[in-house]
């Protein structure tokens, strides 16, 4: 797949660092409960921590009692959708739809209205208020 913001692995490492480069780019997994934005519920946007891209309003977090935050809802284009059969699932990964950078997964088992429950790292996003 092309992306907007193309760098080579090198340069991806060199930004992001050893345990953001897992997660983001190596399609890692933080702990359970242990990501700075598990139970954070301020007003503002959660963007791509590789590249900056707005991805999730806080008005669409919510506490899914998962251990990760969680969201109902991306903004519409921003985040790409990817056939996951890894680990002896079938699940639906979701990507940055501008750097192609692993967010986490989304599944069809969440409380809200939507029914949807994105359930993404806190090391592969950053907030702003």
């Amino acid at each position: 797949m092309s992306y907007k913001i193309q760098k080579t692995e090198e340069e991806w490492k060199a930004q992001l660092g050893l345990e953001k480069y897992k997660i983001l780019r190596q399609k890692g997994t933080e702990f359970p409960h242990t990501g700075e934005y598990n139970l954070h519920f301020e007003k503002g946007n959660y963007c791509c921590a590789a590249c900056g891209e707005v991805l999730f309003e806080s008005d669409s977090k919510f506490d899914a009692h998962c251990g990760w935050p969680s969201f109902d809802q991306s903004i519409p284009g921003k985040v790409e959708y990817i056939k996951d059969a890894s680990h002896g699932m079938i699940r639906t990964e979701i990507l940055c739809a501008s750097c192609g950078s692993h967010l986490g997964h989304v599944f069809d088992d969440g409380p809200t209205e939507t029914g949807i429950r994105y359930c993404v790292n806190s090391l592969s996003i950053d907030f702003k208020e």
